[in-house]
């Protein structure tokens, strides 16, 4: 006990000493956060959410018209699927996952959606601190906390080489099998101010 918590108290002195300071207690909050709302993630799954609150949106737009017909075409195919119509990516909400359950319950339109993502990842301005240096804070956080996920040792490996590339993942099979997720990425003032407001 006394071992581990010196472990934590360890890494909270090391995270602040990196080029911004990670908050240890909150990024675990925002992990045990995400297993209790969706039990099936997996390592690829919290890797995705914190990649995205680090990243934005802009690594998914090539342009803007690709943009609009991919967002139209996954319009047409997603059906009647029950999801929340927003939540925070990582652990700080910089940027917010907007479910198009929105768009299909005619609470705001396929346009506006479209337009507050390319203006969020138009806004992005790059983080002092690199995504390696946070997801392997991350993952650290993770072990000291004993915070149990299938296939961690298999993923781990993977993920960490992708994390050194700043490569963007898919949802894991898992996730993606039990929770279908549809949304787009919007930068938390985008959101707060001009979509928000029309969800409540």
């Amino acid at each position: 006990m006394i071992r581990n918590l010196l472990l934590i108290l360890a890494l909270a002195c090391s995270f602040s000493l990196l080029g911004q300071s990670i908050d240890t207690l909150v990024v675990r909050s925002a992990i045990e956060r995400q297993l209790v709302t969706y039990p099936e993630s997996t390592l690829q799954d919290i890797y995705k959410s914190f990649y995205q609150e680090h990243f934005g949106p802009g690594h998914i737009i090539s342009d803007t018209a690709s943009a609009r017909r991919y967002l139209v075409r996954e319009l047409s195919e997603m059906g009647k699927i029950q999801s929340p119509y927003f939540e925070p990516t990582g652990s700080q909400g910089d940027y917010i996952r907007v479910y198009l359950s929105t768009v299909a319950n005619n609470l705001i339109t396929a346009e506006r959606l479209l337009d507050a993502l390319i203006r969020s990842a138009n806004s992005w301005q790059e983080p002092t601190v690199s995504w390696l240096e946070k997801w392997e804070a991350i993952v650290s956080i993770i072990q000291a906390n004993k915070m149990e996920l299938e296939g961690f040792e298999t993923d781990l490996p993977r993920l960490t080489e992708a994390a050194q590339n700043n490569q963007a993942v898919h949802h894991s099979h898992r996730y993606n099998e039990a929770y279908h997720p549809h949304y787009r990425i919007v930068e938390r003032s985008i959101f707060e101010s001009e979509l928000k407001p029309t969800l409540k």
